[in-house]
């Protein structure tokens, strides 16, 4: 199933198709990213605030899969936010899952009312340099967010976690965050129970195309050059949702999800909080 890589800012590649982990822990957890890796997955998600990172770090060793073959995504939660706290905060969540680096580290959310997403990003930087973190990036940041951290240290960050989806297209921001080299990566691609996966506009190509409603929304991203992080406990869904290039969306087909009435996000990054 390899997925395709998308080349980031930092020199490495990343997998377009990602396992998003949450809301598992425990063995659960450590289960279902083990059907992931022995599906083909590569790209493992998770996050200090998700409190399942040491059952990702036990699915990691028990797969036998070689480090260096794993990308593994994890976030600063926001109260390790500010100078001197990133550090803590991402040495807590590499002894967690047992690795001596991640290769993707994320800001979780900017909270600007805290006022501390910038250095905590510079810290970041520090410990780029130091080995820890291979690629710097962001999550559920707006392109002042981008622009403020970019300003402070040079480096703009290499991907931006984004809620993505049908009816949370969000156009005009992911043009904008991509219009900068920063790949968007979508979380919440299937609004699982929105309805959106019973939409005509998702229905009537994956009956035509012979797959399932939610392998049209993931192409549908895909098409648009924003990574995916779907998850599911099944491995048969886990199977589906990662094969996503035997089949291509028309020009029609993608207007038309593009139509599909937008919803505001129930998360606002210029106002939410969440430690």
């Amino acid at each position: 199933m390899p997925s395709p890589v998308m080349k980031l800012n930092s020199g490495y590649d990343m997998p377009a198709v990602g396992y998003g982990t949450w809301p598992l822990r425990g063995r659960p957890a450590t289960d279902a990213v083990l059907a992931a890796i022995e599906t083909g997955y590569r790209l493992l998600d998770t996050a200090s605030a998700y409190g399942n990172e040491d059952a990702v770090g036990a699915a990691v060793r028990e797969s036998g899969v070689p480090r260096e073959e794993l990308f593994v995504t994890t976030k600063l939660r926001g109260s390790d936010q500010g100078r001197g706290s990133t550090r803590a905060g991402l040495e807590g969540s590499l002894e967690r899952l047992g690795l001596d680096y991640v290769d993707l580290y994320l800001i979780h959310w900017p909270l600007p009312a805290v006022g501390k997403y910038v250095e905590s990003y510079a810290e970041m930087a520090e410990l780029q340099q130091a080995g820890l973190i291979r690629t710097l990036g962001v999550s559920n940041f707006l392109p002042e967010h981008l622009a403020a951290v970019t300003a402070a240290t040079g480096i703009a960050p290499a991907v931006n976690q984004l809620q993505a989806s049908p009816s949370h297209a969000r156009p005009a921001l992911i043009s904008a965050v991509q219009a900068q080299g920063t790949v968007v990566q979508a979380w919440s691609p299937l609004e699982r129970n929105s309805g959106v996966l019973e939409h005509p506009a998702v229905t009537a190509p994956a009956e035509r195309l012979g797959v399932t409603p939610a392998q049209i929304v993931l192409r549908w991203l895909l098409q648009k050059d924003i990574a995916v992080v779907p998850h599911s406990a099944s491995p048969q869904r886990q199977r589906t949702n990662a094969d996503l290039f035997g089949f291509t969306l028309t020009a029609e087909d993608v207007a038309a999800i593009d139509g599909v009435k937008q919803l505001p996000v129930k998360q606002d990054p210029a106002n939410w909080e969440e430690f």
